[in-house]
């Protein structure tokens, strides 16, 4: 379903990286993304989106190059950037009639998906209420409401539970297990670690480099769990890269 082999020059508070990712996600595949600030998270997502183009080497979608083919490939997923654009002035219902609007989703295909997807974020009740007088968790079920209004093959969510409350976080971690079950592929960033174990693979990114692609129970397999298992691993090549640059 999802293949890259690109390169992408970064450039980070620590300075120039190089991007060099290669990874395969197949359909109906349930990834998670983990890495820290400046990790090149982001440009990765940014990339499958068909949003920003590598400098080398090719990222694909259904066998659809996102350079190449990029307006077919942003009919095939669903992206929700760390600042997903709701209109804070319209209510919930008009922001997903917006959407709707884009796609061409008409008559009763548009009555069903507006309760489909407001109704199991349960923001049937908040119709009328304005997006920006919604709480965080509520703006970012409705965001995801919006992306999946046109039923998309792959869902691309980068941090999309950063600082909601852990009573939303888990409603929506709720709701992507039932697009997975539904054979959506998924791939989600996060910077909350016991989100990993509930994804089918872990890729652990670190300077711009896959570091793990594994699954959870792979990944922490040595350790007592999933966030000492991420920390030692980095930690590892941190002190590998400084007795490179100072000599053993």
């Amino acid at each position: 379903m999802i293949r890259i082999d690109a390169h992408k020059r970064l450039q980070t508070a620590d300075g120039p990286l190089e991007l060099a990712i290669q990874t395969d996600i197949a359909e109906g595949e349930f990834v998670t993304l983990f890495g820290k600030s400046g990790a090149g998270k982001t440009t990765l997502l940014r990339m499958l989106a068909a949003l920003l183009p590598p400098d080398a080497g090719t990222v694909a979608v259904a066998g659809r190059n996102v350079l190449r083919e990029r307006s077919a490939v942003k009919e095939l997923i669903g992206y929700m950037p760390q600042r997903f654009g709701l209109y804070q002035d319209l209510t919930v219902a008009e922001n997903l009639d917006f959407f709707m609007d884009i796609y061409g989703i008409t008559g009763a295909e548009r009555r069903r998906r507006r309760d489909r997807y407001l109704g199991f974020s349960n923001l049937l009740p908040f119709t009328d209420r304005r997006a920006g007088d919604l709480s965080g968790g509520m703006k970012q079920k409705l965001g995801l409401a919006c992306v999946l209004v046109h039923e998309p093959q792959v869902l691309i969510l980068d941090e999309p539970t950063n600082g909601v409350d852990p009573v939303s976080r888990q409603e929506f971690w709720q709701i992507l297990a039932e697009m997975k079950q539904a054979g959506m592929t998924i791939l989600v960033s996060t910077a909350y670690l016991d989100e990993g174990e509930r994804c089918d693979r872990l890729l652990l990114m670190h300077n711009a480099r896959i570091l793990a692609d594994a699954t959870p129970a792979e990944v922490r397999a040595e350790y007592a769990n999933l966030e000492e298992a991420m920390i030692q691993r980095i930690r590892a090549v941190d002190a590998e890269l400084t007795e490179d640059a100072f000599g053993r």
